[in-house]
C-alpha cells in the first residue's frame, strides 16, 4: 500500500484529475474543445503554440482521465468534451471546496 491509498476516494480521484488539468496546454485544449464543441486534433494544435505532437500527447492525457474523447473520422481524429467526465469532474471539486466556501477564508498574510 502506498500513502495515498491512505486517503479516501474521492481525494485521489480529485488529485488525479488536479494532475492532468496542471498544465496549462490542457486547460487551454479544454477551453478551446468548450468554446467550439467538436473539432480535429491538427484545428487544435493550429490555436497552440505547440506541435501536433506535443497536443497530442496532452489530449492523451486528458483522454485517459476521462475530459475528452475521440471518434476516428478517417485519418483525423474528432475530440470533444466527455460530459459525463467534466461534470464529474465539476462535482469533486465543487464537493471538496463548499466546506471552505461556507466557513470563510478571511485570512490575510501581510
Amino acid at each position: 500500500m502506498n500513502k495515498s491509498e491512505k486517503f479516501d476516494e474521492d481525494l485521489r480521484e480529485l488529485a488525479r484529475y488536479a494532475k492532468v488539468i496542471s498544465h496549462p496546454a490542457r486547460l487551454a485544449i479544454i477551453k478551446y474543445l468548450a468554446n467550439t464543441r467538436t473539432c480535429i486534433s491538427g484545428d487544435i494544435s493550429d490555436s497552440l503554440p505547440l506541435g501536433r505532437s506535443t497536443v497530442s500527447q496532452h489530449l492523451k492525457e486528458l483522454r485517459d482521465a476521462g475530459l475528452i474523447h475521440g471518434e476516428i473520422d478517417g485519418l483525423k481524429i474528432n475530440y470533444c468534451l466527455c460530459s459525463g467526465g467534466i461534470e464529474k469532474f465539476m462535482a469533486l471539486f465543487s464537493a471538496f471546496f463548499e466546506p471552505v466556501k461556507a466557513n470563510g477564508f478571511d485570512c490575510e498574510i501581510k
